[in-house]
């Protein structure tokens, strides 16, 4: 007899950075020194991290508007440059691995989306702890940065789900954007990039203050 689906969700989508993995204080540096790499003004904390969640060009060109667009591929190198210098300081916050763990044995399919790039991604799914953990993943340089849907509207279409069985969970307003522009449901993390007062007008069932409480909701509603 075939597993009973979970009673709210079928699929349940996650962005990476400041949701699962501790990234948000690393790549708010890296975004600064990119950008005073090629010339450009150093954006504040609070810039370089309302970016993050985007696509990487389009995050670098909106922290750093005084550069000019032929600098971008140099801006690019710099950034991925000082990021690849800091990888192993990275780590998936506590508390991820089991959540994820007891989510599968519910049979929630898991997905991640993400403005990191497909290799960025893969490198990080490949780890020892993180194989066979996701059932899917959709990237911004392989579909559309957020908060445009199309990441969710493949991972929808590829596992044959609908928007109101398809929850997205997020650290900031262009993970709930999309989900809003996807038709599917949300919840916000406020231990990531963004603000979680920014969070109110984009209307997420919930907002989780840390990974236990994300974990007691999903466990409860999901």
């Amino acid at each position: 007899m075939p597993p009973q689906r979970p009673r709210q969700f079928d699929l349940i989508a996650f962005d990476w950075d400041g949701t699962l993995f501790d990234s948000t204080k690393i790549i708010v540096r890296c975004i600064q020194r990119a950008v005073v790499d090629v010339g450009g003004s150093k954006p504040s904390d609070k810039a370089a991290a309302y970016v993050i969640g985007m696509g990487l060009m389009q995050a670098l060109a909106h922290a750093a508007p005084d550069v000019p667009k032929e600098k971008y591929p140099e801006l690019g190198a710099r950034y991925r440059h000082h990021y690849t210098s800091h990888q192993n300081d990275l780590s998936l916050f506590d508390g991820v691995l089991p959540l994820l763990d007891e989510l599968k044995a519910r049979h929630h399919w898991l997905a991640v989306a993400t403005g990191k790039s497909r290799r960025g991604l893969d490198e990080v799914l490949r780890t020892v702890q993180l194989k066979g953990v996701f059932d899917g993943s959709r990237t911004a340089d392989e579909t559309e940065g957020k908060p445009h849907p199309l990441m969710l509207q493949e991972l929808m279409r590829e596992f044959g789900t609908e928007p109101r069985r398809t929850l997205m969970v997020g650290d900031t307003t262009h993970d709930l954007q999309m989900a809003l522009n996807a038709g599917c449901p949300a919840v916000g993390v406020s231990y990531g990039a963004h603000e979680p007062g920014e969070f109110e007008p984009l209307k997420p069932l919930f907002v989780a203050h840390t990974v236990a409480g994300l974990r007691g909701w999903l466990l409860e509603n999901a």
